[in-house]
């Protein structure tokens, strides 16, 4: 009787010791969630006032730490409206789109609070967006204009680098073209609302999405971000030679860079448009109704004779290495070893790409100059291919003698085993 007492004593303890250790443990996981009065309420409400705990945490700022209070003010740990919401508390209820900017740049323009969360963020931002065409219209009281949540969300911001975000490299032109392409918000502005679609069309798309280059050009690399500002006629040329280097040297030295200027003309869309930049080709060279050249120059003037000239060299190079390939290509089909020939051929190439490159400068004589290196490479190429087409011969030429040579000897051989069984057959008889 006293072992089962002791022994119920003992369960009892351990139960009570169980207990007491799961409080501690939920009082402890209770203490470490901060209660937030604001999602309680707004995570059941809809439209623009509807916040859901999903959503927030799925927020940059609320991972880092930060709360509805951090933007709004108030008191989020209390269930007493007059204290969350109360004066004494800070809150600031309602941001109108004038406010925005200057409230994220209270955080994100002040270095020692960037240098808490992300170091490496830029904190001129602020101070782009007061220099740019929505900064300046917004201080003229122009409300509608893009502030910081128009790109970047409002409650659910991610980081540039998430694919989620609204400012992920993929994401930038559908971004942008929400107000851009929408001819009610534009009318006002004399703008145009098909950038986006001629955009879908262009090489710079199709990079982005086709190829997956994140690094291709969006609406920000040739506007900017928070520094938007249009290009003048004056300043496309120096945006485009961001990536494009070696064509706007090559433009610069060339008689298009003055006869532009002094036409008004911009350099690189004159010829490659802007929003709908196509994949260059060779027929945009030349005089015929495909080129860009005719649009310019008429029949007889020597930007119409360079044009022809410059086109007839590309198409020379073009058909010589379509030549080798078609021959080596045979030779390869044939099975013979043409892979030094190949890569000679990659690099004559690469010598019509720097070609294609030249043409910029509206130089014959320097056009020429790369393509004929191509010419002779192209010949040897093609020569080579010849070579492995005679060896082919030469090879069937000598396999067919061996057959022919085996035949006769196996038909030799059997005639004479016929002569031996006869003359054996005759010796029994």
């Amino acid at each position: 009787m006293a072992t089962l007492q002791s022994k119920s004593a003992a369960s009892h303890t351990s139960r009570w010791f169980l207990a007491m250790a799961a409080g501690f443990l939920l009082a402890g996981v209770a203490h470490g969630q901060t209660k937030n009065s604001c999602l309680e309420c707004h995570s059941i409400l809809t439209d623009n006032l509807g916040v859901t705990e999903e959503k927030f945490s799925q927020d940059i700022h609320a991972q880092k730490g930060l709360t509805c209070a951090s933007c709004h003010g108030g008191d989020a740990t209390s269930d007493d409206p007059e204290v969350a919401m109360g004066k004494k508390a800070g809150f600031k209820g309602k941001i109108t789109r004038a406010q925005i900017p200057q409230l994220c740049g209270s955080c994100h323009s002040d270095p020692a609070v960037m240098r808490k969360y992300n170091p490496s963020l830029r904190t001129d931002q602020l101070s782009q967006y007061h220099t740019s065409i929505h900064g300046k219209r917004l201080a003229t009281g122009d409300t509608k204009v893009a502030v910081c949540v128009d790109c970047h969300s409002v409650h659910d911001i991610r980081p540039p680098n998430d694919p989620r975000s609204t400012v992920y490299p993929l994401n930038v032109p559908a971004t942008c073209s929400r107000c851009h392409s929408d001819a009610e918000r534009m009318k006002a502005y004399k703008i145009p609302t098909n950038q986006f679609a001629e955009y879908k069309k262009s090489v710079h798309h199709q990079a982005l999405t086709v190829r997956g280059d994140l690094s291709a050009p969006t609406c920000v690399t040739c506007h900017g971000n928070h520094g938007a500002t249009p290009p003048g006629s004056s300043s496309v040329a120096a945006v485009c030679s961001t990536c494009h280097v070696f064509q706007a040297q090559l433009f610069d030295s060339s008689p298009h860079k003055s006869a532009f200027a002094s036409a008004g003309l911009p350099g690189c869309v004159t010829c490659h448009s802007n929003h709908g930049i196509q994949h260059p080709t060779d027929a945009m060279i030349g005089t015929d109704d495909k080129s860009v050249c005719g649009q310019c120059h008429t029949e007889g003037d020597p930007g119409f004779v360079a044009a022809n000239s410059i086109r007839e060299h590309l198409a020379q190079l073009a058909a010589a290495i379509d030549r080798s390939d078609q021959i080596l290509s045979k030779a390869e089909r044939s099975g013979m070893e043409v892979s030094q020939a190949r890569l000679d051929l990659v690099q004559t190439r690469d010598t019509l790409t720097k070609a294609r490159v030249t043409i910029h400068s509206v130089n014959v004589a320097r056009v020429q100059q790369d393509i004929q290196p191509g010419l002779v490479a192209a010949d040897k190429n093609y020569e080579a291919g010849k070579d492995a087409l005679k060896e082919r011969n030469y090879r069937r030429y000598g396999l067919g003698l061996s057959l022919i040579a085996i035949a006769l000897v196996i038909t030799g051989l059997r005639m004479y085993l016929k002569q031996i069984e006869s003359g054996q057959d005759s010796q029994t008889t």
